[in-house]
């Protein structure tokens, strides 16, 4: 300290990257963790193209393969994407076909049948491993959090068994706009990837994940940004998000939350 005759720069030099432990291999996570809603948790915002797993039973083959990019510290690179864009009339105008017995669906949330129907999808389907209870989500909170302005109906996406109508999965995305080092950027939230408990090695998550991106590429979009447990990927950023708790009692009482030990 009050050395001036030392250079500018880190206090530490940067550890070089032939010397950084490699990523982890991907391991299988249920849909959602909703453990992480109690603190500080990361999100990473990555190309739509980089899809991920919904269950612990999906096993590693059955996802696409997280990639670690070779240009890590490059600074002579351009910023901008990841992957640019591809021309619209490069995109897929036709969903892929599911496995035999199984249908696409939208699932119009305005319908009441409709939205009942999906909420007690994802109140019974829509769990993490160990938790004690079940999150339920009302019809009037999918529409809150999926009819948001500028919304489309595409981008919610159902399962159905053809022989008894069964609702098996489900999957949603609402448009949004972050600004990227003063540049607006539109981009797609992803949310609720449920699959059924039963069907959770038949590979249906990667389905959901590839139709919906492929419905946000539709609309030009190529960004997205979603939340999850852990790392899938090298993260290209990281930023914090904050849960404002409503009712903190009732949270710790229903196991939500622990209090920290003084």
């Amino acid at each position: 300290m009050g050395d001036t005759s030392l250079p500018e720069g880190p206090v530490e030099p940067p550890t070089p990257l032939s010397k950084v432990e490699k990523e982890m291999e991907p391991s299988d996570v249920n849909a959602y963790d909703r453990d992480e809603d109690s603190k500080s948790s990361k999100i990473q915002s990555e190309n739509m193209s980089k899809s991920q797993p919904d269950s612990k039973k999906e096993k590693a083959d059955q996802i696409v393969e997280a990639k670690t990019h070779k240009d890590v510290g490059d600074t002579s690179l351009p910023e901008g994407p990841v992957e640019p864009a591809n021309p619209l009339s490069e995109v897929k105008q036709e969903p892929d076909n599911l496995p035999s017995g199984y249908e696409w669906i939208t699932c119009d949330l305005n319908s009441d049948d409709m939205c009942s129907e999906v909420s007690n999808f994802l109140k019974e389907q829509y769990d993490v491993d160990g938790q004690k209870f079940m999150v339920d989500y009302s019809s009037e909170l999918l529409r809150w959090g999926l009819c948001t302005p500028g919304y489309q109906k595409s981008w919610r996406i159902g399962v159905r068994v053809k022989t008894s109508k069964e609702l098996v999965a489900f999957i949603s995305g609402v448009p949004d706009i972050i600004r990227d080092d003063g540049e607006v950027v539109k981009i797609a939230k992803i949310n609720f990837l449920c699959v059924h408990k039963s069907l959770r090695s038949q590979r249906l998550a990667s389905f959901m994940i590839e139709e919906v991106t492929r419905q946000v590429h539709l609309q030009n979009i190529w960004q997205a940004a979603y939340s999850l447990p852990d790392k899938r990927a090298t993260p290209v950023t990281t930023f914090q998000y904050w849960v404002r708790m409503l009712n903190p009692e009732k949270l710790i009482n229903a196991g939500f939350l622990k209090l920290r030990e003084s």
